[in-house]
């Protein structure tokens, strides 16, 4: 049974079909790709499996479970994480209180506990910074733990949104455009990363991204839209040689 199963999923926007009849699977491990033109879906296809959109038609199947018409909180809570396109951070706080901040949303501790700073939640206190200064090392940001958020580099930033993601302890991970504005040593850098999340933590990807070159080192396997429809679903290399695919995306110029 794959991680994540998507079937017929539809979400019409008026007389617009946004995505239309869409069927695809995740597997457990698996780095998978979405492509496609500019208004191709891909967005809209994020917001469903994360509940951020309902679809008109179609479900989606997450560890077994019918997660489709869940709300957002209760899908975060199976395990299901989105790395958005902007950095969305708490821009005066410190990089480690931000990467804190998403550690407390999984305690179990009550309100009182932290409200009135019971031994239980002092311990868990120490316990938490010490789990969020181990996060940041792991992406590279230790020496920047006590610095404000938004005075860190874009770079930077987008990998302490990473870092905030790893915290909400994700089995499938919804990267949004990771390497937008960056330059090429952050691109590494963060493809890179990606790679080390699948490979040490097991967390499974699903990356929506214009750059082609990223996309094809980085994922196992890529789904291509084109106007809201799946036109191609194979490996990097079978998508690059695909006629419909140089077509509707790469170029035509491309497929020679």
């Amino acid at each position: 049974m794959a991680l994540l199963e998507v079937r017929g999923l539809t979400k019409q926007f008026g007389g617009l079909a946004a995505v239309s009849d869409l069927d695809f699977d995740v597997n457990k491990g698996e780095i998978l790709g979405i492509i496609g033109p500019n208004g191709a879906g891909k967005s809209t296809i994020f917001n469903m499996i994360s509940g951020t959109f309902q679809p008109t038609t179609g479900s989606v199947v997450f560890q077994g479970e019918n997660i489709t018409r869940m709300p957002a909180y209760k899908i975060a809570g199976r395990g299901i994480t989105r790395l958005y396109q902007g950095n969305v951070l708490f821009p005066n706080s410190t990089v480690v209180q931000n990467v804190l901040i998403g550690l407390h949303l999984h305690t179990n501790l009550s309100i009182f506990g932290f409200l009135f700073g019971t031994p239980a939640a002092q311990r868990r206190d120490k316990e938490l910074y010490t789990e969020a200064m181990e996060i940041l090392k792991y992406v590279g940001l230790e020496n920047s733990a006590n610095e404000l958020a938004k005075s860190q580099p874009h770079g930077k930033q987008r990998l302490l949104g990473l870092a905030i993601a790893i915290a909400s302890k994700p089995k499938l991970l919804l990267l949004d455009e990771p390497v937008t504005g960056m330059h090429a040593e952050e691109v590494t850098n963060m493809v890179n990363m990606i790679r080390l999340l699948r490979d040490t933590k097991g967390i499974t990807c699903i990356v929506v991204e214009h750059n082609m070159k990223v996309v094809m080192n980085l994922c196992d396997r890529i789904v291509t839209l084109c106007y809201g429809k799946k036109i191609c679903d194979a490996s990097p290399k079978e998508t690059a040689e695909n006629p419909a695919v140089c077509e509707a995306y790469l170029g035509v110029d491309n497929a020679a």
